[in-house]
């Protein structure tokens, strides 16, 4: 066990982690180590919440893994989900006129993208949008651009067939930044919309709200640009080893790797194991 990862100041209320590339290993899988650690937040009385960027869809694995323990704050901010019973508790979402004028204004300026919607538990995309494993999957379908237009959505996702995410969404928030926020969580031409204003911060922020947790008594886990208004937000911020540079450039608290079970050490540190 690592001896020098640094400790907040006093034990938090509520431990707040992303999951892929910061519990989740290479490997796709959350450890048993990691797994057991996260068992003793919520021994110890203090609250345990996911902060991803992954859809409703994604987290039956991650319930199951865990033992469907808390609440996952989905889509980077912009839905709050029960993992004990697998429901959608509420959404912040893109009106049809904000989804509207970002996808005008992106592909006036790039041609080469394709869209898809997040609704709750359910994908729409364009027929040329690459959909991987939720190809074949409950709730994903094909729709037309006129039809991801028309509906709330609680994410707008855009994929760019030749530039990198954070190229493209350099060029994004150029041409379309004021209709919405604009994020990434990996490398491969896709961007991550919600509606202004929702982020991993305000959906953390606004639960913590709810509970009557301030931020000085929160910790924060990330590795991606996705999370750096989390890891700012938070009281205690840490970035693992295998964050993106900019991420661990802006955070001074480093763990170590995700396949290192980073996480698992400082909880394991931080609760007296």
């Amino acid at each position: 066990m690592s001896t020098d990862i640094p400790l907040p100041d006093h034990r938090p209320r509520l431990v707040a982690t992303d999951l892929d590339g910061t519990i989740v290993r290479s490997d796709g899988k959350i450890s048993p180590r990691t797994v057991a650690a996260l068992d003793l937040i919520e021994r110890a009385g203090c609250m345990l919440v996911f902060v991803t960027g992954r859809p409703p869809r994604w987290m039956p694995s991650v319930a199951e893994a865990t033992g469907h323990h808390g609440l996952a704050i989905c889509a980077n901010g912009a839905i709050l989900y029960d993992l004990r019973t697998e429901r959608v508790v509420e959404q912040q979402v893109l009106d049809p006129a904000r989804i509207r004028q970002v996808v005008e204004a992106m592909r006036r300026e790039m041609p080469d993208i394709v869209f898809a919607c997040e609704y709750g538990k359910e994908l729409w995309h364009e027929a040329d949008y690459p959909v991987f494993q939720d190809a074949g999957q409950p709730g994903v379908r094909t729709a037309t651009l006129a039809e991801l237009c028309a509906q709330p959505a609680a994410k707008l996702l855009a994929r760019h067939r030749f530039l990198d995410s954070e190229t493209f969404m350099r060029q994004a928030r150029a041409v379309a930044g004021a209709y919405a926020e604009f994020t990434y969580t990996g490398y491969d031409g896709l961007l991550e919309i919600s509606a202004s204003g929702v982020s991993k911060a305000s959906g953390l922020a606004r639960f913590c709200v709810r509970h009557g947790i301030d931020a000085a008594d929160v910790i924060a886990v990330g590795d991606m640009p996705n999370d750096l208004p989390m890891l700012a937000w938070a009281g205690t911020g840490y970035a693992v080893a295998n964050a993106h540079p900019d991420v661990l450039a802006a955070v001074d608290r480093h763990l170590p790797s995700n396949d290192e079970d980073g996480v698992a050490q400082l909880l394991e540190r931080l609760f007296n194991v």
